[in-house]
């Protein structure tokens, strides 16, 4: 089950004099990031590199920011992965120290900054969602709200017509045990269709 985070967290290293200022923050999409990223450097107008790894809304980046390919993004990135993060950023501001680190010093030392700031995480798990949606006549529609209230699904649109449409959303794992109640309950007259 994938999980994202409560709340940021943060995290400060010193390698060789080098300062490396990590964060991890729950994220929603790219373009969220790369405000977040131009922001930092904003704050951080000293810092050589900020390097930033995202994993959202089905999307993923590593950005190494003139460190040696693959030696800060990526790695970042699996960390991401490997603690089934979603909907996240890492990034990771290095202030130049005057010693060289080597590609395996600053593969450790990025790592080692987003894993870090992940110690003092408060993991939530993301609830994969589900829409339905079905028709029923008039009659039913107080039993159909009561029963989506009931099972806290959210109500997202109901239309009038010669029958009530209503589309709602709940968490995937509920759904089956959902339908078959309204469905007993609404006496074979509540009519599924395909969500959109």
């Amino acid at each position: 089950m994938p999980f994202s985070l409560a709340r940021p967290v943060h995290s400060e290293l010193i390698i060789k004099k080098s300062r490396f200022i990590g964060c991890v923050e729950p994220m929603a999409d790219r373009a969220g990031a790369v405000a977040r990223v131009a922001a930092l450097r904003a704050e951080h107008p000293g810092a050589v590199h900020i390097c930033w790894a995202l994993l959202a809304g089905g999307q993923a980046a590593a950005v190494d920011d003139g460190e040696p390919g693959g030696t800060a993004g990526r790695p970042m990135l699996e960390v991401l992965r490997h603690q089934d993060l979603e909907g996240v950023l890492a990034t990771v501001v290095r202030y130049w120290g005057g010693i060289k680190l080597g590609a395996g010093g600053l593969l450790r030392a990025y790592t080692d900054s987003v894993a870090q700031a992940l110690l003092t995480a408060e993991k939530l798990p993301l609830l994969r969602l589900q829409t339905l949606r079905c028709t029923v006549p008039y009659s039913f529609e107080g039993l159909l709200r009561r029963e989506i209230e009931a099972a806290q699904a959210q109500l997202l649109e109901v239309q009038h017509g010669s029958q009530v449409e209503l589309s709602f959303s709940l968490p995937e794992a509920a759904v089956a045990a959902l339908m078959e109640r309204l469905s007993e309950a609404g006496q074979g007259r509540i009519g599924w269709l395909k969500a959109d």
